[in-house]
């Protein structure tokens, strides 16, 4: 019999990898579609697709952004200890919530869309208009109805820990989604001559036919592996699970991971009901420049940081059910070590990325967006903050699982506040100081998420017993590694140059750049034995 490859169980680090590997590719499918799109909609229209982004996320963060990882641990658990039905049932009162919940989500979107376009531009004016932003608001708004759907089967597949089917159809959710933004916009601008915001309504509606298409994707994967699903691996007999302790559960567990996406969320609200106002009248910012910087923040520079966070997310999403495991079983020394190892895993990935492409900020931007004044300025540094949010969310993901909510928002309020406080104060200090004044803002972000990384590996280490002396020793090595590369990185400069303006030419420019700084990277970290200790020698055993 033929083996479906896509239903196979994974193992904490397979599973991450697998994970991690599928929204990589679809993080990189949202990146190389902004090339076209760029060209056609331009820093304007960049601006408005940010607005309604940023309040997309928003709501979906209230509507979904718990579910799939709440969902997840839950079936986790039930499935550890055998209780089949209580599982299901599970499952079937988190798409009743996810429905619920969207629709009420949709409704308010329609509804305060206008009150959400004034809080953004106040009284600026000579960009984009506040009708300009309740249409594209509205417009975004109708993905909420079929998100949060699809979450629930997300988190129904990774807590059985088939993570091949989740990642796939986010691949399938994304070119979806990246062929409507690019055809739809071209067509609506180049062909039927219609304006720059139905352009962009039409690229928004693209995360729309996206989550439709991912979740007919999983859907019909499940029907088609239910056998599998009703696999019992144990027989016990069942206590009587009430829909209300169910209920109860899910709310438990997801009410958590909904405000960590709340809060992260709220960075991007500071910043856009901040930054074209402040850069206007704190910076002396025309209109139109300071929503160019917003769209680099917001759209532009944003996707780059995605790689980053694609590799934290994937990391996290498979921890989440094996430390649910071996928290139900009460092996504190494999909690520890699934804690260090995955914060091991992200370092190892994200800090010698980070340093590359804020190296490499010129030669990308040019690529993927022509020449700029404020482009390559932007991404060197907002990269920074990709790297802080993934180790953020690992670690307060980490707090939520262990079921320590004090901590989870201690951390979380401590940061938001840390970023409400300095956002326009470091804005105008900056710019005093002669520095590009939007520095201020990605500072503000980047001082928020270090202040509650910390909060929480402090909090870890104390209550948890966390030792953090292996971790510590694998990021000197991580950062010796990384300081190689970009010296290496930095005398290859003198035998191929990477400011160019041909923007084609920057492709090979990035490869080689990419290719070199990889091999002195992994170079280094195995023959410092610095990849051993972080995965564990089983990676380079071959399988007989």
């Amino acid at each position: 019999m033929k083996k479906d490859i896509t239903m196979k169980k994974s193992t904490f680090v397979k599973g991450a990898f697998i994970t991690t590997l599928g929204i990589v590719i679809s993080k990189i499918l949202g990146i190389v579609y902004v090339i076209p799109f760029h060209a056609v909609i331009g820093e304007k229209g960049g601006a408005l697709y940010g607005y309604a982004y940023t309040i997309y996320l928003f709501f979906m963060s209230l509507s979904s952004a718990g579910i799939p990882l709440a969902i997840s641990k839950i079936i986790s658990e039930y499935q550890s200890l055998g209780y089949h039905n209580v599982k299901q049932r599970a499952f079937l009162m988190g798409k009743r919530m996810a429905l619920l919940l969207g629709f009420v989500c949709f409704l308010l979107i329609m509804l305060f869309a206008p009150f959400l376009a004034r809080a953004i531009l106040g009284d600026v004016t000579g960009g984009n208009t506040i009708e300009d932003v309740t249409f594209v608001v509205r417009v975004i708004g109708t993905a909420i109805l079929i998100v949060p759907l699809l979450s629930i089967y997300r988190g129904y597949f990774e807590g059985h820990r088939f993570m091949s089917p989740s990642s796939i159809s986010q691949v399938v959710e994304q070119i979806v989604r990246v062929f409507i933004i690019i055809f739809g916009s071209f067509l609506a601008i180049k062909v039927f001559k219609l304006s720059l915001t139905s352009a962009v309504g039409i690229a928004l509606f693209g995360a729309t036919a996206g989550a439709i298409a991912a979740y007919l994707y999983l859907f019909v994967k499940r029907v088609k592996n239910k056998k599998k699903f009703n696999e019992k691996i144990r027989s016990v007999n069942e206590p009587i699970v009430s829909d209300k302790v169910i209920l109860k559960k899910i709310l438990i567990y997801a009410v958590p991971f909904i405000m960590i996406d709340l809060f992260k969320s709220l960075y991007n609200y500071i910043d856009m009901v901040t930054v074209v106002k402040g850069l206007v009248n704190h910076a002396s910012y025309s209109a139109k420049d300071a929503e160019i910087v917003y769209g680099m923040l917001s759209t532009w520079s944003a996707k780059f940081n995605m790689i980053i966070l694609s590799v934290s997310t994937g990391v996290v999403v498979s921890l989440i059910p094996n430390l649910a495991e071996s928290v139900i079983k009460n092996k504190q020394k494999d909690v520890e070590n699934k804690i260090t190892q995955a914060l091991g895993m992200l370092l190892f990935l994200t800090v010698p990325m980070t340093l590359g492409v804020s190296f490499l900020a010129k030669p990308i931007w040019t690529l993927f967006y022509g020449n700029s004044q404020y482009g390559p300025s932007v991404l060197s540094y907002y990269i920074f903050v990709g790297l802080f949010v993934g180790l953020f969310t690992a670690m307060v993901t980490t707090l939520q699982s262990l079921k320590d909510y004090k901590a989870v928002f201690t951390s979380l309020i401590v940061g938001v506040i840390v970023k409400l406080l300095l956002n326009t104060n470091l804005l105008i200090a900056f710019n005093k100081m002669h520095f590009p004044a939007y520095y201020g803002v990605i500072t503000a972000s980047i001082l928020g998420y270090l202040v509650s990384f910390v909060v929480c590996l402090f909090i870890l280490g104390l209550k948890y017993k966390i030792n953090y002396e292996k971790v510590l020793k694998d990021f000197v090595e991580i950062m010796c590694a990384s300081l190689l590369m970009i010296v290496v990185l930095f005398l290859l400069k003198f035998i191929i140059p990477i400011s160019v303006s041909n923007r084609f030419l920057n492709i090979f420019i990035i490869l080689v750049y990419m290719i070199v700084g990889m091999m002195v990277y992994f170079y280094y970290t195995y023959k410092t034995k610095t990849i051993k200790s972080i995965f564990g020698n089983r990676l380079f055993k071959k399988k007989k």
